[in-house]
């Protein structure tokens, strides 16, 4: 479900967010087929006046959810940076917070608070994607990768990690031109977040793994909070498609409820940033380093 941030008159500052969305993606439309006038219609907003111009902020709430998200798990890369020193781990996981975070505020402009300036203002059809969510789809992945190479430096030494920093790095450059393959020709599956699940899932599942049999075999507090975390994402992504497979945002919105399978994916991150935030960094030391 998406959010927006619109202003409809001759000229607007938001306008040029449209520019965002130029080029090969403008070949692949919104399916089923979406005109600017339907895009509003299908989502809650409020409407207030600037000035001369009308603006729009659809599913305000949504969007101030996937922005606090996306503050506050910057803030934990910036704190994980800061205490890093001589920590490989620290470092690899300060970076995957900083992209993770700049991929939920990139998310949450196109997807979400701007989508109607981003991809259908001035349209007589709206863009099914843009390069916000392209930037997206990538610092997300990266993200991923980052916290692969983080929880190697943890939990691993010798050729383990090193196999490891060759997966996460030959992930993230084949990514990248993947998507950039599926921008230029286009091909829509190629730049879809399914695509980015399938990509992600095998560095996820292996640090879960990682994590799981390093705890069975020397029952630490590190791997045990790790563990934990790998749960909890596990449980959040599936509340998510739970609730999306349920139908209960279209219900919820017709009873004036600003409820979405997207609060919950968000609101559970936010949760999941807190834990390590308050649990997760206090137990995070480099192999050599640990006891």
């Amino acid at each position: 479900m998406k959010k927006l941030f619109v202003i409809n008159g001759s000229f607007s500052a938001f306008g040029l967010l449209t520019l965002s969305a130029c080029g090969r993606l403008e070949r692949i439309p919104f399916s089923p087929l979406q005109t600017p006038a339907s895009w509003l219609l299908s989502q809650p907003f409020i409407s207030f006046r600037f000035g001369s111009h009308e603006m729009f902020l659809v599913q305000p709430s949504t969007s101030a959810i996937v922005y606090l998200l996306g503050i506050l798990t910057i803030a934990a890369g910036l704190y994980y940076l800061r205490i890093r020193p001589r920590q490989l781990s620290r470092l690899w996981w300060g970076i995957a917070f900083l992209l993770w975070g700049l991929g939920a505020l990139l998310a949450g402009t196109s997807y979400e608070a701007f989508s109607y300036a981003i991809k259908c203002a001035g349209r007589e059809a709206c863009l099914w994607t843009s390069w916000w969510e392209i930037g997206y789809l990538v610092v997300s992945v990266w993200s991923i990768d980052a916290m692969v190479l983080g929880d190697a430096a943890a939990c691993t030494t010798g050729k383990l990690r090193k196999g490891l920093g060759v997966y996460a790095l030959l992930n993230a450059l084949v990514y990248l031109i993947v998507v950039l393959v599926g921008v230029f020709i286009p091909v829509k599956f190629l730049i879809s977040f399914e695509l980015l699940l399938v990509v992600s899932a095998p560095g996820i599942l292996a640090l879960f793994v990682l994590n799981l049999v390093r705890f069975w075999k020397f029952k630490n507090k590190m791997d045990l909070a790790l563990l934990g975390a790998w749960v909890w994402l596990g449980l959040t992504i599936a509340a998510y498609f739970l609730f999306y497979l349920s139908g209960l945002t279209r219900t919820l919105w017709a009873k004036g409820t600003w409820f979405s399978e997207n609060d919950v994916l968000h609101i559970g991150l936010i949760l999941w940033m807190l834990y390590f935030i308050f649990v997760v960094v206090h137990n995070l030391t480099d192999y050599p380093q640990r006891k």
